[in-house]
C-alpha cells in the first residue's frame, strides 16, 4: 500500500513510515492527528500483532466523541492487561487531536512493538499546545487570549470532561500561559511595544542609610525618636 503523504508533512521518522506501510492497514493514515485520533488505526496495529485480542468487527471508524470513548476503553482494557505503559496524556492528545500528540503515540507504538529505537525520535512538549507554531508567526499575526483558547481547548474535550470547574482550570492555564508569553515578548521588544520605565525605575536608587549605621548609633536614633 503507497503512502501518499510525505515523512516531512506527516510528522513522523521515515522508519516508522515503513514500518506502517509495511502492516498493510485499511487506511492509508493521510492526517496522522485525525486518523489516529478515534483509535481505529491503533486496534488495527495491535491486532496484526495480538490477534486474539483485537477483533476490528467490534471497533468503529467514526468521527464522534462516542465512537472514539469506545474504542480507546477497549485498547485501555488491553493496555492493563499487557502492562503498556502509554501515556495518558499522550492519548488524551491523540483523542482531541492535539497538535503533535498522535505522532508521539505512534512513535512509541512502534518502539514497544518492534522493540526497536527510533535515531531521530521527534519529542514535543506533554501540554500539546501550539506555542511552536505561534513563535513562527509574527509578532501582529499571533494569537489573542480566547484564541489561544480556542486553538488548545477542543470542544471534544470539553465534551469529555463534564466536570465546569476542571474546564474552567484548563482555560485560566491556557490564559495564564498566553499572558506569560506576551511578557516574554515585551520583554525581547519593547521597542515595538512602547514600553517606558515606570516612575520607581526612572528613580534614583540609594543605600537605606541605616544600612552603614552601627549598632550603637541605632540605638542612639532609636530613643530620640521615642524623645
Amino acid at each position: 500500500m503507497a503512502y501518499s503523504q510525505s515523512p516531512k508533512k506527516a510528522g513522523l521518522p521515515r522508519e516508522v513510515l515503513k514500518w506502517l506501510q509495511s502492516l498493510d492497514l485499511s487506511i492509508s493514515p493521510k492526517n496522522v492527528r485525525r486518523d489516529f485520533s478515534n483509535g481505529y488505526l491503533v486496534a488495527e496495529i495491535f491486532s496484526w500483532y495480538f490477534p486474539k485480542d483485537f477483533h476490528m468487527h467490534s471497533y468503529g471508524n467514526g468521527a464522534s466523541l462516542a465512537t472514539k470513548q469506545s474504542n480507546w476503553s477497549q485498547i485501555d482494557k488491553f493496555f492493563v492487561k499487557y502492562c503498556i505503559g502509554l501515556s495518558k496524556e499522550v492519548i488524551d492528545g491523540t483523542i482531541h487531536c492535539k497538535p503533535g500528540a498522535a505522532e508521539l503515540l505512534v512513535q512509541d507504538i512502534y518502539s514497544i512493538l518492534t522493540n526497536r529505537r527510533i535515531q531521530t525520535i521527534q519529542r514535543v512538549e506533554q501540554e500539546f499546545t501550539d506555542k511552536a507554531y505561534q513563535e513562527q508567526l509574527p509578532m501582529v499575526a499571533r494569537a489573542t487570549a480566547s484564541v489561544a483558547v480556542k486553538n488548545n481547548m477542543c470542544l471534544s474535550e470539553v465534551i469529555a470532561e463534564p466536570n465546569i470547574m476542571a474546564n474552567q482550570r484548563k482555560a485560566l492555564t491556557i490564559i495564564h500561559r498566553h499572558i506569560e508569553q506576551r511578557k516574554e515578548e515585551r520583554n525581547q521588544d519593547p521597542n515595538r511595544f512602547n514600553v517606558k520605565p515606570t516612575l520607581g525605575e526612572q528613580a534614583l536608587r540609594l543605600a537605606p542609610l541605616l544600612a552603614h549605621q552601627s549598632e550603637p548609633e541605632l540605638q542612639i536614633n532609636s530613643s530620640r525618636v521615642v524623645c
